[in-house]
């Protein structure tokens, strides 16, 4: 028999589906600038902050919503071959396959997007852009100078972000979101309406103000590190139910598995 813990974990399997999307009012309102600044005559729009703070969710989310009538591409994933990303951006706006064997010429590829000037808008949604080279940095920037290709990136807050930082990008980029880790009360929301979207209204119940307060401690409120520290917890839980059911219990979250589970993950010593 499945044990309840073993379904309660894979709620926070750290995956970027617009179905795990939580809405707080930080992560609304960074969408609703999001949104509005794709009407406005900007280039560039820059999402940027530490791993685990919603940048990918909330550009998955823009995707999903806009795809209809907009039109919109998502690379969720870097393509980090200059060709690559090139033959991707030209056959997502010409409709067109090109054969693996060919190479997009980038001059060509200039000319065809500054012929659409007024007729077009494209956007392309860019993840996870620090792994980008600064030679394709510079080719997405040329690009956008088109205003036909308008280029939404994503950008880890690092000690290293001088391709970023250079002033040729600095007059382009006219929007910067800046994503935070969350407060004690939007965690408390996000596990609360998580477990609830799930039918786990009982689980979301145990967990007090009080245990809040020590998760939020041991993640930094990140929720990158809040999933992979509850799962971790429900890993805990599910071990005792299949093992020595007597030791856990239904009505609050235990203080020990707290403690075992940050110990696992190396957030404090044993």
């Amino acid at each position: 028999m499945k044990s309840k813990f073993e379904e309660l974990k894979t709620i926070f399997i750290d995956s970027v589906d617009k179905n795990n999307y939580v809405e707080l009012e930080s992560a609304t309102y960074n969408y609703n600038i999001l949104e509005t600044s794709l009407l406005k005559p900007l280039k560039m729009i820059l999402l940027y902050g530490k791993p685990g703070t919603g940048k990918s969710m909330l550009l998955n989310k823009l995707y999903h919503n806009l795809k209809e009538h907009r039109e919109i591409h998502y690379f969720d994933a870097p393509i980090l071959s200059e060709k690559a990303f090139l033959k991707e951006i030209y056959e997502a706006m010409s409709g067109q396959s090109i054969p693996d064997n060919m190479r997009v010429n980038f001059d060509g590829l200039l000319k065809y997007c500054q012929s659409l000037r007024d007729k077009r808008e494209v956007v392309f949604l860019l993840d996870e852009c620090q792994l980008y080279s600064e030679a394709l940095m510079e080719k997405i920037r040329l690009l956008s100078d088109t205003r036909v290709v308008k280029f939404v990136i994503t950008l880890h807050k690092t000690e290293d972000e001088d391709i970023i930082a250079k002033e040729h990008f600095k007059t382009r980029i006219w929007e910067v979101i800046v994503m935070k880790n969350v407060t004690e009360e939007d965690l408390q929301l996000y596990l609360q309406k998580k477990l609830i979207k799930k039918g786990f209204i009982e689980v979301s119940n145990m967990i007090s103000k009080k245990d809040i307060k020590y998760i939020h401690y041991m993640t930094n409120g990140n929720f990158r590190e809040t999933n992979k520290y509850l799962y971790t917890v429900f890993d805990i839980y599910e071990y005792y139910e299949k093992n020595n059911p007597k030791k856990i219990s239904t009505k609050k979250l235990s203080k020990k598995i707290l403690e075992m589970a940050a110990i696992r993950l190396g957030y404090i010593d044993a």
